[in-house]
Formats: C-alpha cells, sequence, structure tokens
C-alpha cells in the first residue's frame, strides 16, 4: 500500500467537535480530505467547519446528532446518503469516561457510557463498513485507550470498553485483509483534551505526562501511511513500553500496580 491520498475523498469523523476528533478534522483537511463532522454540539461543529473549509479549500459538512441512541449507525448512514456524500474513511472518536468505584456509579450514565463506547461504535462500522470495503481504498479508525491494555480500578466500564474496541478492530483489520480498506485501532494515553473535564478530575491520568491531540492524531496519520499498516497502533514511547511491560506480570500485580495508579489522591 502506498501513503494514503486524501484528496477528492470525504473523511466522517465522529465527536468531531473538540479534543481528538477536532484535530483529526484539522489534519486531515490539511492534507486535502472533504469532512462530514458529527458531534452534538452544532454551535462547535459549525465554527469549526467555517474555519476548515476557508482555511483549506474543502467540503465540510456539519450533523448535529446524539451518537448514544439505539441504531445511531443507521441515521447517519440515512442522514449522509439524504446529503448525497459518499464517505470513504470513518474515524470512531466519539467517547467519554468515568471515575470512581463501579458501586457508587450512576447507573443511567453508565449505560451511556457502554452505549456510546461501545455499541456506537459497532453500529457505525457496521453501517459503513460495507462501502468502505467496496472502494478498495477506504480507512476506518476507531480510537481505543491505554486504558483498553488492561483492566482499571476505578474506571471499570471505560477500561472494558476500550479492550472492546481494541480487540473489535483488530479483528476488522484481518477480516478486511486484501480488501484495501486500512483498519485501525489508536490508542492514545492520557491526552490533554475535555475528556477530563467530563471525567470530573485528573486523577484518571494516573499519574503520566499527557500527550498533545496533535502527536495523537499524527501516530494514526503515520501509521495508515505505511506500506503495511498494524491493526493497531499505541500513541507515546513510553505507552508503549507500559503497554507491553504490563505483560510481563502476572495479572495480580498488573492489576496491583494499575489499582494504585488510579486511586484517588488525597489533598
Amino acid at each position: 500500500m502506498n501513503a494514503v491520498d486524501y484528496r477528492g475523498r470525504t473523511t466522517l469523523i465522529t465527536g468531531a467537535s473538540s479534543g481528538l476528533g477536532a484535530e483529526f478534522a484539522r489534519q486531515l483537511a490539511a492534507r486535502g480530505s472533504g469532512l462530514v463532522l458529527v458531534a452534538r454540539r452544532e454551535d462547535r461543529l459549525k465554527a469549526l467547519a467555517g474555519r476548515l473549509s476557508a482555511a483549506h479549500g474543502v467540503a465540510v459538512e456539519p450533523i448535529a446528532m446524539d451518537l448514544s441512541v439505539d441504531g445511531c449507525g443507521e441515521l447517519l448512514a440515512a442522514e449522509v446518503d439524504r446529503r448525497g456524500i459518499t464517505v470513504s474513511g470513518v474515524i470512531n472518536n466519539a467517547g467519554f469516561g468515568t471515575y470512581g468505584r463501579f458501586h457508587e456509579e450512576d447507573p443511567q450514565r453508565l449505560r451511556q457510557e457502554v452505549g456510546l463506547d461501545v455499541m456506537a461504535v459497532v453500529d457505525i462500522s457496521r453501517a459503513f463498513i460495507g462501502r468502505l470495503r467496496s472502494r478498495g481504498d477506504g480507512v476506518l479508525v476507531n480510537v481505543a485507550s491505554m486504558a483498553g491494555y488492561q483492566p482499571v480500578p476505578n474506571m471499570a466500564v471505560y477500561g472494558a470498553s476500550k479492550a472492546f474496541v481494541l480487540s473489535f478492530t483488530e479483528a476488522l483489520w484481518q477480516e478486511s485483509h486484501g480488501t484495501g480498506l486500512r483498519v485501525l485501532a489508536l490508542s492514545p494515553g492520557a491526552t490533554k483534551t475535555e475528556f477530563f473535564d467530563v471525567v470530573g478530575t485528573e486523577d484518571a491520568a494516573a499519574g503520566t505526562r499527557m500527550q498533545t491531540s496533535e502527536a495523537v492524531v499524527r501516530t494514526a496519520l503515520n501509521a495508515l501511511d505505511r506500506k503495511n499498516p498494524p491493526p493497531s497502533v499505541i500513541s507515546g514511547g513510553m505507552n508503549r513500553v507500559m503497554a507491553f511491560g504490563g505483560r510481563l506480570a502476572s495479572r495480580r500485580t498488573a492489576l496491583r500496580m494499575v489499582g494504585r495508579m488510579t486511586t484517588p489522591r488525597t489533598p
């Protein structure tokens, strides 16, 4: 495979109003890709769409949609078709995390978390993968996390959700072998975004050094440009060391270590 030429293509990005989603939009627009930006906050989407279209001369369509609803993939595909847009790439980035002991968490919030972090990824991937495969040069990126490489006490549901995304996406990578579709699971570590504002504390960063959104997205796009793109990529050298080093420890030891890292800090 050659490096991806995004000119004349259209990439759909979920969670595009801020953070990694907005950064994917900026870097892909700079490489000539048209965009479909999806998130709930329509005002932010329109503002970003206007800036990117003016800066790079690409078509940018904002779609305000709640992706935590059942059947969001079919609804999104129908809206894209209604607007006459041909999507050549999908970035499943929308998601959020919760922090705290599982038995104290709000059940409704947990259902929303699983709905957005897991079911929306499955729904949207299923709704678009057929058309991405048929192109022979499509792109599908699902944003997982370093949290998916081991259980995460105090973020039990988030870690399990991202473990699902990692496993699911790597399976699609193998299923798509020989079709020309590039499938990638991107696993960032702690990143300077609004994620921790939603979580409510930076204790969830486990004391690790935060990366920038620019660096994380650049890692993903560079991986897609490889001659033989991998099924997954971890952003950040230290994160890669931590992920693979954890495999050398026993499950008990790894859990104890991560548990200590994610325990709330006392004032």
